[in-house]
Protein backbone atom coordinates (compact mmCIF):
# COMPACT_ATOMS: atom_id res chain seq x y z
CA UNK A 1 0.00 0.00 0.00
CA UNK A 2 1.58 3.36 -1.10
CA UNK A 3 1.78 6.15 0.99
CA UNK A 4 -1.28 7.88 -1.06
CA UNK A 5 -3.00 4.74 -0.93
CA UNK A 6 -2.97 4.74 3.01
CA UNK A 7 -3.96 8.68 3.50
CA UNK A 8 -6.89 7.81 1.04
CA UNK A 9 -7.99 4.58 2.78
CA UNK A 10 -7.44 6.42 6.59
CA UNK A 11 -9.58 9.52 5.07
CA UNK A 12 -12.32 7.10 3.83
CA UNK A 13 -12.81 5.86 7.39
CA UNK A 14 -12.53 8.92 9.04
CA UNK A 15 -15.78 10.14 6.99
CA UNK A 16 -17.22 6.90 7.76
CA UNK A 17 -17.07 8.11 11.93
CA UNK A 18 -17.97 11.66 10.60
CA UNK A 19 -21.35 10.43 8.82
CA UNK A 20 -22.43 7.91 11.94
CA UNK A 21 -21.20 11.35 14.16
CA UNK A 22 -25.05 13.16 14.23
CA UNK A 23 -28.14 11.67 16.29
CA UNK A 24 -30.41 11.78 13.38
CA UNK A 25 -28.26 10.04 11.20
CA UNK A 26 -28.08 7.00 13.45
CA UNK A 27 -31.70 7.22 13.78
CA UNK A 28 -31.95 7.06 9.85
CA UNK A 29 -29.35 3.99 9.69
CA UNK A 30 -31.59 1.76 12.41
CA UNK A 31 -34.28 2.69 10.14
CA UNK A 32 -33.07 2.04 6.89
CA UNK A 33 -31.38 -1.57 8.45
CA UNK A 34 -35.13 -2.74 9.02
CA UNK A 35 -36.68 -1.77 6.12
CA UNK A 36 -35.67 0.65 2.55
CA UNK A 37 -37.69 3.95 3.47
CA UNK A 38 -37.75 7.59 1.28
CA UNK A 39 -36.79 10.67 2.64
CA UNK A 40 -41.00 12.07 3.01
CA UNK A 41 -41.32 8.56 5.27
CA UNK A 42 -38.25 9.01 7.69
CA UNK A 43 -38.80 12.59 7.72
CA UNK A 44 -42.57 11.83 9.25
CA UNK A 45 -40.54 9.39 11.38
CA UNK A 46 -37.96 11.70 13.09
CA UNK A 47 -40.42 14.95 12.86
CA UNK A 48 -37.80 16.38 10.60
CA UNK A 49 -38.28 18.63 7.50
CA UNK A 50 -37.73 16.47 4.39
CA UNK A 51 -34.62 19.00 3.48
CA UNK A 52 -32.83 18.07 6.71
CA UNK A 53 -33.44 14.38 5.97
CA UNK A 54 -31.97 14.70 2.54
CA UNK A 55 -28.64 16.53 3.97
CA UNK A 56 -28.06 13.77 6.28
CA UNK A 57 -29.11 10.84 3.52
CA UNK A 58 -26.19 12.35 1.74
CA UNK A 59 -24.08 11.99 3.99
CA UNK A 60 -24.34 8.38 4.38
CA UNK A 61 -24.85 7.81 0.70
CA UNK A 62 -21.57 9.66 0.37
CA UNK A 63 -19.90 7.90 3.16
CA UNK A 64 -20.41 4.71 1.46
CA UNK A 65 -23.14 3.39 4.33
CA UNK A 66 -26.23 4.01 2.22
CA UNK A 67 -27.50 3.55 -1.74
CA UNK A 68 -30.36 5.20 -2.94
CA UNK A 69 -32.57 2.82 -5.85
CA UNK A 70 -35.78 4.75 -7.64
CA UNK A 71 -39.10 3.23 -6.97
CA UNK A 72 -42.30 5.00 -8.05
CA UNK A 73 -41.52 8.53 -7.63
CA UNK A 74 -39.32 7.78 -4.50
CA UNK A 75 -35.87 7.73 -4.14
CA UNK A 76 -35.59 4.65 -1.36
CA UNK A 77 -32.50 4.25 0.77
CA UNK A 78 -31.34 1.24 2.16
CA UNK A 79 -27.96 -0.01 3.65
CA UNK A 80 -25.14 -0.76 1.06
CA UNK A 81 -21.27 -2.38 0.71
CA UNK A 82 -20.12 -4.93 2.90
CA UNK A 83 -19.58 -2.27 6.36
CA UNK A 84 -22.54 -3.94 7.88
CA UNK A 85 -20.48 -7.42 8.06
CA UNK A 86 -17.41 -5.50 9.15
CA UNK A 87 -16.58 -6.35 13.21
CA UNK A 88 -15.54 -2.45 15.03
CA UNK A 89 -11.71 -3.97 14.81
CA UNK A 90 -11.98 -4.60 11.01
CA UNK A 91 -13.45 -1.12 10.42
CA UNK A 92 -10.95 0.79 12.55
CA UNK A 93 -7.77 -1.07 12.30
CA UNK A 94 -5.35 0.07 9.84
CA UNK A 95 -2.60 -1.68 8.16
CA UNK A 96 1.64 -0.04 9.57
CA UNK A 97 3.18 0.38 6.27
CA UNK A 98 6.99 -0.20 7.26
CA UNK A 99 6.35 -1.95 10.13
CA UNK A 100 7.51 -5.88 10.28
CA UNK A 101 5.85 -8.35 12.52
CA UNK A 102 8.98 -9.04 13.95
CA UNK A 103 8.69 -4.92 15.51
CA UNK A 104 10.60 -5.55 19.45
CA UNK A 105 9.26 -2.87 20.59
CA UNK A 106 6.42 -0.19 20.71
CA UNK A 107 7.63 3.14 19.84
CA UNK A 108 6.09 4.38 23.65
CA UNK A 109 8.15 2.39 25.34
CA UNK A 110 11.49 3.17 22.87
CA UNK A 111 10.34 7.22 23.88
CA UNK A 112 10.22 5.71 27.83
CA UNK A 113 13.48 4.48 27.83
CA UNK A 114 15.10 7.69 25.75
CA UNK A 115 13.57 9.78 28.23
CA UNK A 116 14.75 8.19 31.27
CA UNK A 117 18.42 6.73 30.22
CA UNK A 118 21.08 8.28 29.27
CA UNK A 119 24.40 6.51 28.05
CA UNK A 120 22.57 3.04 30.10
CA UNK A 121 21.76 4.51 32.71
CA UNK A 122 18.56 5.42 35.10
CA UNK A 123 18.70 9.20 35.09
CA UNK A 124 15.82 9.23 37.42
CA UNK A 125 12.62 6.90 38.96
CA UNK A 126 9.58 8.04 36.36
CA UNK A 127 6.48 9.44 38.41
CA UNK A 128 4.20 8.31 36.33
CA UNK A 129 3.39 4.36 37.19
CA UNK A 130 3.20 3.06 33.55
CA UNK A 131 6.05 4.71 32.80
CA UNK A 132 7.99 3.16 35.86
CA UNK A 133 6.90 -0.18 34.95
CA UNK A 134 8.50 0.32 31.53
CA UNK A 135 11.74 1.28 33.22
CA UNK A 136 11.64 -1.59 35.90
CA UNK A 137 10.61 -4.09 32.85
CA UNK A 138 13.21 -3.24 31.46
CA UNK A 139 16.12 -3.40 34.77
CA UNK A 140 14.45 -6.46 35.23
CA UNK A 141 15.87 -8.09 31.65
CA UNK A 142 19.03 -8.24 33.56
CA UNK A 143 18.14 -10.64 35.56
CA UNK A 144 17.71 -14.78 34.66
CA UNK A 145 13.97 -16.14 35.54
CA UNK A 146 13.78 -18.20 37.98
CA UNK A 147 17.46 -17.80 39.58
CA UNK A 148 17.74 -16.53 43.18
CA UNK A 149 19.81 -13.86 43.88
CA UNK A 150 20.93 -12.58 46.82
CA UNK A 151 20.63 -9.11 47.59
CA UNK A 152 24.10 -7.96 47.47
CA UNK A 153 24.04 -9.51 43.42
CA UNK A 154 20.64 -7.74 43.01
CA UNK A 155 22.72 -4.36 44.35
CA UNK A 156 25.62 -4.90 42.01
CA UNK A 157 23.11 -5.67 38.69
CA UNK A 158 21.17 -2.35 39.72
CA UNK A 159 24.23 0.02 40.55
CA UNK A 160 24.86 -0.51 37.00
CA UNK A 161 22.04 1.56 36.35
CA UNK A 162 21.35 3.78 39.16
CA UNK A 163 22.99 4.60 42.59
CA UNK A 164 19.89 4.28 44.56
CA UNK A 165 19.36 0.91 44.65
CA UNK A 166 16.88 0.32 47.79
CA UNK A 167 14.25 2.33 45.96
CA UNK A 168 14.90 -0.09 42.89
CA UNK A 169 14.64 -3.26 44.72
CA UNK A 170 11.62 -2.10 46.80
CA UNK A 171 9.76 -1.15 43.26
CA UNK A 172 10.52 -4.10 41.92
CA UNK A 173 8.84 -6.32 44.78
CA UNK A 174 6.16 -3.78 45.03
CA UNK A 175 5.15 -4.04 41.64
CA UNK A 176 5.34 -7.91 41.75
CA UNK A 177 8.18 -8.00 39.29
CA UNK A 178 10.61 -9.81 41.75
CA UNK A 179 9.75 -11.94 44.96
CA UNK A 180 11.73 -11.22 48.19
CA UNK A 181 11.93 -14.49 51.28
CA UNK A 182 14.43 -14.25 53.47
CA UNK A 183 17.16 -12.13 51.26
CA UNK A 184 16.89 -14.07 48.35
CA UNK A 185 15.30 -12.27 45.35
CA UNK A 186 13.67 -13.98 41.96
CA UNK A 187 12.85 -12.75 39.33
CA UNK A 188 8.84 -13.32 38.61
CA UNK A 189 7.50 -15.39 35.85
Amino acid sequence: MTKLDYQANLEQRAALFKALGHPARLLIINLVRVQPRHTEELAAILDLSPATVSHHLSALAAAGLLASQKEQYYQMYAPTGDIWEKTMNEVVGLPQPGLSGAVEQDAYREKVLRTFFKNGRLTQLPAQHKKRLVVLEKLLEEFEPGRPYEEREVNAILFEFNDDVATLRREMIDNRLMTRDKGIYIRAA
